[in-house]
């Protein structure tokens, strides 16, 4: 189960990718679950993206609401 620290900062991974910061707490927890993963492209600058698990667990939770 997501704590609501880890299900905000999925969704704002989702909506706002560079908004986030790559070393946040609820980032690693995040990535233990497969629900996101961090890329790092040329420029260097990592940036978490959501995996297709993570946009599943996202629109389940939107179905919910």
């Amino acid at each position: 189960m997501l704590s609501p620290h880890e299900l905000a900062t999925l969704m704002l991974i989702k909506n706002a990718p560079g908004r986030i910061e790559p070393d946040r707490e609820e980032l690693g927890a995040l990535r233990d679950l497969h629900l996101v993963i961090v890329d790092t492209p040329e420029s260097g600058f990592p940036t978490p993206r959501v995996t297709p698990q993570g946009d599943a667990l996202l629109r389940a939770v939107a179905r919910v609401r």
